[in-house]
């Protein structure tokens, strides 16, 4: 018979011992059937609950200006925002909706009137926050949550009814579904929380989240959040997933080289050298791994230069135009005599082959990247 170390009700003990809430349903407990992947708002919300969590906070104005274009109202987001605080803590939180308001002036000032959205109902008259809390927690998981941790801790267990469960969960401009799929991301980006997300996962299941849904989700994470965390979350996913050390990632595609030590440069960065120009062939090409925050300095090639993004999330900026993100995947046509400069986001590395026509001539170094032009958007 298969072994499973890790089944419903050891879910369930984890859970209560790590985590708020059980790893999936009993047996035979009806779960809300969907069949379609994460549309475009649940895809904007993945990547705002992973950067609030993980504190990127330029990369999450990037995804607070996603979700709104992507049809969010102003009170969802504000309402994942404050509830993330129960699971990253106050500071990222805070963090986050100061962040938010910054995105939601510069749009003001553009032109762009964002909808407001539903407030919260009021919570139910005559019901302590206790009494709600302890529904809601019981609807969401699928039966009423007790375990040694209380015990040991009893008021732990009344913090969660009467504060997560009862006032926040409570407030209905959001559904659980929505909820959950914040929090499972907010976990999943956050790293070191395998027993609760493990739990998540199981409760948006129950909650009407497909498996297409829940791998949608990781993938997101996994490509444009954390490589390193997503494969673990993806790992998690499995029936059988037991907790066993992150899976390696792939090697990567070429070596990482040597430090990077001339004056070109800000922060770490490594360069292996791949070709260099000859008689024969005058295109130079070279693997650079930037640390995050690193980048180069202003510079210029006479003839040309392509980026090709092999790993991690980064800037680029052209000398007159707005920066802009890219990821794996993508690649840049620096143009020729275009002062321009390229790095790492502050919250990731980025890797990227650059290939060089060095027939005009060689790189022509400008002055440094200051933190006012790294940081602006």
């Amino acid at each position: 018979m298969k072994n499973r170390p890790f089944g419903w009700f050891t879910g369930l003990l984890l859970a209560l011992c790590y985590g708020p809430v059980a790893a999936q349903p009993p047996a035979g407990t009806p779960a809300l059937p969907t069949t379609q992947a994460l549309d475009a708002r649940q895809q904007a919300l993945v990547g705002i609950a992973a950067f609030t969590a993980r504190g990127e906070l330029p990369m999450l104005r990037q995804a607070l200006s996603n979700g709104l274009n992507a049809g969010l109202s102003i009170n969802e987001i504000k309402e994942i925002l404050v509830q993330l605080y129960a699971y990253a803590g106050f500071p990222r939180s805070l963090n986050a909706l100061s962040t938010f308001m910054g995105v939601l002036q510069e749009r003001k000032q553009n032109g762009i009137d964002d909808r407001p959205g539903p407030l919260p109902h009021p919570l139910p008259a005559g019901k302590s926050s206790i009494q709600l809390g302890t529904e809601i927690q019981t609807r969401l998981v699928g039966q009423p949550v007790s375990g040694p941790v209380y015990a040991f801790a009893p008021v732990i267990d009344q913090f969660l009814k009467e504060h997560l469960f009862g006032d926040i969960f409570g407030r209905d401009n959001l559904d659980f579904k929505t909820r959950e799929i914040a929090t499972i991301a907010a976990l999943a980006a956050l790293g070191g929380a395998e027993n609760q997300l493990r739990s998540h996962l199981g409760v948006g299941r129950y909650n009407g989240l497909t498996e297409a849904q829940l791998q949608h989700l990781v993938a997101i994470i996994e490509t444009d959040v954390s490589p390193p965390e997503g494969r673990l979350a993806r790992q998690l996913l499995q029936p059988d997933a037991g907790l066993q050390p992150p899976v390696a990632g792939p090697p990567t595609l070429f070596p990482k080289g040597e430090k990077i030590t001339n004056n070109n440069f800000t922060g770490t960065a490594w360069l292996e050298q791949m070709t260099q120009p000859d008689s024969l062939n005058t295109m130079q090409a070279g693997n650079v791994t930037f640390e995050p925050a690193a980048r180069t300095h202003w510079h210029s090639h006479p003839g040309g230069q392509i980026l090709l993004i092999t790993d991690g999330t980064g800037y680029y900026q052209e000398e007159g135009s707005p920066r802009k993100i890219i990821r794996k995947g993508d690649y840049v046509k620096c143009p020729a005599h275009v002062p321009h400069w390229h790095g790492a986001s502050p919250g990731r590395s980025m890797t990227q082959v650059a290939v060089t026509d060095t027939r005009k001539g060689p790189t022509v170094w400008l002055r440094p990247v200051s933190e006012q032009e790294y940081n602006k958007e």
